[in-house]
């Protein structure tokens, strides 16, 4: 099955004869911004299918095992909490080590942590191995932003960022549409192993195809520039609060949509989770449609981002004031939201960090911004079950349109210094 898919990517174009005689040299050199986006992208799409997937089936689980929300929400919280360490983690390593390297080994440890999974006899022991699991995808995105941005320019990084990002909604579409039907079929363990096989045979392609970077190469550094006085300037403390933010409601949202569904309008499980395909469809339109406005309209990435929020939080509004009244609209405007934040995220975790290649640790900067996300996530991911259980889902919505509204501002108030930084570099 791996060899088949390495074929298809060979037949397909994408990389032919990547596995001839000679292809390791050939890889070292740059290679097309198209072939490499939808390459990452495939790769970014596996990452998603085995990271999301406890949050896809995390229904069905609470009616099959007996454990609560509050039990399998830690453990998707505590796999956020790793994700988030392990981003600064990587981070550091993705500048001194080959991407190639770094996102095998994470596909080979989180292969093996969906396939044990399914095994575990209570929420302990599944928080432990989901945490590791949280640790080995850490290692995906800060090696490919320093892929990216080592073999392209800044015009094809932004495109190549925005192509990778569709990943993310692909993975999403496919194990939201998948999940029902295994679970129907099989059990909710089956989509844990239907996604380990999917990262097998991902990493088999990926150790094949990947092109290897010169780590060593030169890059216009300026002196004196320590990544820590780069994070805590006012600026970057205000993009932090706002990625933050966003990560609370991306995630949060994402995860907790299918029991909102059901448990508002008592539908099935099924039904619910499969509410959630609409996330990645509208997340692939938002992400298109950031990175056109952010090229042809705001060319300040922090305009463009707080004007994206400031949607978002109009959506949160709309939202609860139709919570309890209709599904199809509830429905809809949650998708809107989570739209929203999908697009901040792709301009603050995939525009920003291109602006501090001078500094020599592009990957750092990545990781460190990526892992403030999951702080975000993986406090909503708790929270929102605590609140629910406590306030019940028409309060927690209004605590949703508080955060995106402070996280609108966030955004816009430093418009200005990013203008004079961006100016400067």
């Amino acid at each position: 099955m791996c060899f088949a898919g390495i074929d298809f990517l060979q037949k397909s174009g994408i990389f032919k004869g990547a596995l001839d005689k000679g292809c390791k040299e050939r890889m070292k050199h740059r290679i097309s911004d198209n072939r490499l986006g939808i390459f990452l992208m495939f790769a970014y799409m596996v990452s998603y299918l085995t990271r999301i997937n406890f949050g896809a089936v995390i229904i069905e689980m609470v009616s099959a095992t007996g454990f609560t929300k509050t039990q399998l929400s830690a453990v998707v919280t505590g796999s956020f909490i790793t994700y988030g360490a392990g981003q600064v983690i990587s981070g550091f390593f993705g500048d001194k080590i080959q991407p190639r390297r770094l996102v095998f080994i994470g596909l080979c440890v989180t292969v093996l942590m969906n396939f044990l999974v399914p095994f575990c006899p209570n929420p302990a022991i599944m928080t432990a191995l989901w945490c590791v699991n949280g640790m080995a995808q850490a290692f995906m995105w800060p090696p490919v932003v320093k892929l990216m941005a080592s073999l392209l320019s800044t015009e094809d990084y932004n495109r190549a960022s925005a192509t990778v990002s569709f990943g993310s909604a692909g993975g999403t579409i496919l194990i939201y549409l998948l999940s029902p039907l295994i679970i129907e079929l099989l059990s909710w363990k089956a989509v844990f192993w239907f996604s380990a096989v999917c990262g097998a045979v991902m990493a088999v392609i990926w150790i094949n195809l990947c092109p290897e970077i010169a780590l060593t190469a030169k890059v216009r550094q300026e002196k004196n520039v320590p990544v820590a006085k780069v994070m805590l300037s006012p600026m970057m403390v205000a993009i932090l609060l706002a990625i933050v933010l966003q990560g609370m409601l991306r995630d949060g949202v994402t995860t907790w949509m299918p029991t909102f569904v059901s448990e508002t309008f008592n539908l099935g499980s099924s039904v619910s989770i499969l509410t959630g395909v609409l996330l990645p469809i509208f997340t692939v339109l938002s992400i298109r449609v950031s990175s056109k406005i952010y090229a042809k309209v705001f060319t300040n990435a922090l305009t463009c981002s707080g004007v994206i929020f400031g949607a978002g939080a109009t959506f949160a509004l709309m939202l609860f004031l139709f919570t309890g009244k209709s599904a199809i609209l509830s429905v809809l405007f949650i998708a809107l939201l989570s739209a929203c934040m999908h697009g901040v995220n792709f301009m603050l975790i995939c525009i920003v960090p291109a602006f501090f290649k001078y500094t020599g640790c592009v990957s750092l900067i990545s990781g460190i911004l990526n892992a403030f996300v999951y702080i975000g996530s993986a406090a909503s991911t708790y929270g929102i079950a605590v609140l629910t259980e406590s306030i019940g889902w028409k309060l927690t919505v209004g605590i949703w349109f508080i955060v995106a509204a402070v996280g609108t501002a966030s955004c816009l108030v430093c418009v200005p210094a990013w203008k004079r930084f961006t100016a400067k570099k």
